[in-house]
């Protein structure tokens, strides 16, 4: 931690400027990632105005400029596949979003409308069956789960089967009690 270590950032020199303190129970000699040497430092860090470094490897690290590890080529392969998923997913999902958002709002239209039409439904079956294909191919593709994709095939039945009794189009069947 900084407030470990009574260093004044003022007197190191300028290319050590980005130089910070972390606690750890690590010592510097046995980290390998740092790009500095345990030679550099030294004078660094004993010349009276910081702590000397036996005094920093005890209570606290010295990280400076940690050289960033190559990923391994499978890893940048899985990253690149994974944004490409990524994209198509995401373009996949937003065409659901529209296609169920057309359907609730023509749904939500005939609703209201006060004298119309049982062939009015007609335009809007239309649409559900564009909206069930896209989520199917969805669900195939692996972009939606198929719990998920029934139940926004289920949400789009059930408000078109509300308008239909709304409407009077459609009777719902009584259950038989057992």
């Amino acid at each position: 931690m900084a407030t470990a270590v009574s260093c004044s950032w003022l007197t190191l020199p300028s290319q050590m400027k980005n130089l910070s303190f972390t606690s750890s129970s690590h010592s510097i000699s046995n980290s390998t990632s740092l790009s500095f040497s345990r030679s550099l430092s030294l004078p660094l860090f004993s010349q009276g105005n910081c702590l000397p470094l036996s005094t920093v490897q005890r209570r606290a690290s010295v990280v400076c400029e940690a050289a960033p590890k190559k990923k391994v080529d499978s890893a940048v392969k899985r990253a690149r596949q994974a944004e490409n998923r990524r994209i198509y997913n995401k373009s996949r999902k937003s065409e659901i979003k529209t296609r169920t958002k057309k359907v609730l709002e023509a749904l939500e239209v005939l609703k209201k409308k006060q004298d119309a039409a049982s062939e009015e439904i007609l335009p809007i079956e239309k649409l559900i069956g564009e909206a069930y294909s896209t989520i199917d191919k969805a669900v195939r593709a692996g972009t939606l789960h198929r719990n998920t994709g029934a139940n926004r095939k289920a949400r789009l039945a059930r408000r078109k089967k509300a308008v239909e009794i709304h409407h009077g189009w459609y009777t719902p069947v009584p259950e038989a009690t057992a």
